[in-house]
């Protein structure tokens, strides 16, 4: 518990500060104490309860693509929970890392143009990649980072964006997990044990963002999905 208290700490201060990666970094901590599904749905429950922290602000800073984005990653996350269910496990890890190194990847590749606008083809992929990974890993941000990342917006935006999804996902999480059964009265319980590590790591992260450079915080979101990527690559080698 001392260890699942301090890594849900740490991501929640990652999360508070780049946007993302809470589910990243705990995941896999609680993962060593809990069946894998279960640290999944208690990391979508945390992402539940500190999403609605300050959430009229995110929402109100937003981009507009973030709300088709979560849409669709809510419709599609059912179909990743099922999945899950169904793969097996060497599989789902090695589709798991493949995507985790792919994100990575797209986020090293030069900037889009300073006026480029996604096409609905590249929105609606990343709404339904987002949602998938969302029900079959807890991993929500692999296709979603380098979709605002590569674009040339403010972090204030991108950060409200990605949150915005998150969000989104969390609760999508949750309510396909308890309706296919996945779900217990396990994980809630254990979420609410770990939501005040949660909720001081995130305010500490927020107050960090004011003061750092927008080199800094893509540096720092670009470093924390590329952690991403090895812990996932590491996961396949060690099976």
């Amino acid at each position: 518990m001392a260890i699942a208290l301090a890594a849900a700490l740490a991501a929640a201060f990652v999360r508070g500060l780049a946007g993302f990666g809470m589910a990243i970094l705990l995941v896999p901590v609680l993962g060593l104490a809990v069946p894998p599904s279960e640290a999944v749905v208690v990391s979508n429950w945390l992402g539940v309860l500190i999403g609605l922290v300050g959430i009229r602000k995110i929402l109100g800073t937003s981009e507009k693509s973030a709300y088709v984005i979560g849409g669709l990653a809510m419709l599609f996350t059912p179909l990743g929970v099922y999945l899950l269910a169904i793969t097996d496990p060497a599989i789902a890890r090695l589709g798991i890392a493949l995507i985790a190194l792919a994100s990575f990847v797209l986020v090293l590749l030069p900037k889009r143009a300073e006026h480029h606008a996604p096409s609905a083809l590249e929105t609606g992929t990343t709404g339904i990649t987002s949602g998938v990974l969302t029900g079959f890993a807890g991993m929500p941000g692999p296709p979603v980072v380098p979709y605002y990342l590569r674009r040339q917006i403010s972090p204030q935006l991108a950060r409200a964006s990605m949150m915005t999804i998150f969000m989104a996902t969390s609760v999508a999480g949750v309510a396909s997990a308890s309706l296919l059964g996945v779900a217990t009265v396990r994980e809630p319980v254990l979420a609410f044990i770990l939501f005040p590590a949660v909720l001081l790591g995130n305010w500490l992260g927020n107050h960090a963002f004011g003061k750092v450079s927008d080199t800094a915080w893509r540096t720092f979101t670009g470093a924390v999905l590329g952690v991403s990527a090895l812990a996932a690559l590491w996961r396949l080698l060690q099976a």
